[in-house]
């Protein structure tokens, strides 16, 4: 019997377990941290052996293959011992797709992955498609290939994520975006990054489709390397060169492989990038058949997803935003873009290798004021304390509130877009935006 040895007992890694279980392997899975208590629980109902609070090497080393949670480096150490042993190293994407004969529509970029996947996944929902959920966002692939039958599944991933795929096979394909995101992950070179983007076209035949956005500067010269067999479904935000979705006199509009059109003001989701997201999951949907009747209803009624540019309340003339999935400073751009009032700015968290330049003019433009929430202010201060826009240094989410409330006029705008990852004060990026609407709601 073949062993299997799972890294990390989150979401990701215990339904890798219990698949592998599921067709016959030996199964051990480990964890550093704490596993909780709900996942503990999942593997004691399916007997499954694991540890945690340690890695321990005997357990781990005499493994066939390894199944390794997204979040884990391959610099942690019990990595480069299982390196070392050349021992296979795969995602639990890669292991689930081995399972399963469903369809697979896959989205990846470094802004818009979670608004794009949760809308494609809301069309098929509405057309009456048997479809799950999985990735970044939902519950585990390997779980629901494990629990579930479905025909479909739309699927959130991570450059993480893409890292440990080499057989798995998206029949779409959609990449939105490239810009600078984990390089801490990535020994600081932008190259390591994107050709982890660029795994999501692996092993797609003539029978697939790649969706991507068409005046992405990265995108366009990374597609001159590849010897790509699907189908070119290229997007812009206007019709021009070769783009087969694209908005034109205020209309949206979808060449192939059915033609769709539609208002531009009747799409549900506003702002540049939002356009980007809704063309993207508009042609998804069409290459798998959707019906367009189907499709432009759903563009309507979209509800977004939480912790995107969603408005929390308006408190004494001010609108609160809560935008703590940017986690990236480009995603923080289109944020700032999008706002029409003199805007309060949230920033800081984990820096992953930021370059601020990108919103620095808007931030001249657009901002009232800013307000630093994170462990460690300094390199925020050291690059915006120049520009002359009042600045509060918070370093918990309720100094954060108040101060953004003292620095807000009637009119104003509130916005949480931190550009930074959340766990230097927060459990994830969600707690983040929790936090905040929580405290908001009690101004």
């Amino acid at each position: 019997m073949a062993r299997i040895v799972v890294l990390g007992g989150g979401e990701s890694g215990v339904g890798a377990a219990v698949l592998a279980q599921k067709k016959g392997y030996d199964v051990f899975l480990s964890d550093a941290g704490v596993i909780k208590d709900k996942y503990r629980d999942m593997l004691d109902r399916y007997g499954l052996s694991w540890e945690d609070g340690k890695h321990t090497p005997e357990l781990i080393l005499n493994a066939d293959e390894i199944i390794k949670s997204p979040g884990i480096p391959d610099t942690a150490p019990m990595m480069q011992q299982i390196h070392r042993q050349g021992i296979p190293v795969i995602s639990e994407i890669e292991f689930a797709g081995r399972y399963t004969n469903a369809k697979m529509i896959c989205v990846t970029g470094s802004n818009g992955k979670t608004t794009t996947t949760s809308l494609i996944y809301h069309i098929f929902r509405t057309a009456g498609y048997n479809v799950g959920l999985a990735g970044n966002i939902g519950r585990s692939l390997a779980l629901q290939v494990a629990e579930e039958n479905f025909d479909y599944y739309v699927i959130e991933l991570s450059s993480f994520q893409l890292e440990g795929m080499y057989d798995f096979r998206a029949n779409v394909a959609v990449l939105l975006n490239i810009t600078p995101d984990h390089l801490d992950r990535y020994d600081y070179n932008m190259q390591n990054y994107v050709d982890a983007k660029m795994r999501i076209i692996r092993n797609q035949t003539t029978d697939d489709s790649f969706i991507y956005w068409e005046d992405d500067p990265i995108i366009a010269r990374e597609l001159k390397k590849y010897d790509i067999k699907s189908h070119l479904c290229p997007f812009s935000a206007i019709k021009e060169h070769g783009a087969i979705a694209y908005i034109s006199d205020g209309h949206y509009e979808i060449e192939y492989p059915t033609p769709i059109n539609m208002e531009e003001e009747e799409l549900a989701l506003t702002g540049r990038h939002n356009i980007y997201n809704q063309l993207a999951a508009g042609i998804s949907a069409n290459v798998m058949g959707v019906n367009g009747k189907v499709i432009v209803e759903s563009l309507k009624n979209f509800q977004g997803v939480p912790h995107r540019l969603e408005k929390v309340a308006k408190v004494r003339g001010v609108q609160y935003v809560n935008d703590s999935k940017a986690t990236n400073v480009n995603a923080c751009f289109f944020a700032l873009e999008s706002m029409k009032t003199p805007t309060v700015l949230i920033l800081g968290g984990t820096d992953k290798g930021n370059d601020y330049n990108e919103i620095l003019p808007l931030v001249k433009e657009k901002c009232r004021a800013l307000v630093f929430l994170g462990a460690d202010n300094k390199k925020l201060h050291d690059f915006f304390g120049p520009v002359g826009i009042p600045i509060a240094d918070t370093h918990s989410m309720a100094d954060c509130v108040k101060a953004c409330y003292e620095f807000a006029q009637p009119g104003d705008t509130v916005l949480l877009s931190p550009c930074c990852a959340s766990f230097d004060l927060f459990k994830n990026m969600a707690d983040r935006g929790n936090q905040f609407k929580e405290l908001v709601c009690k101004l």
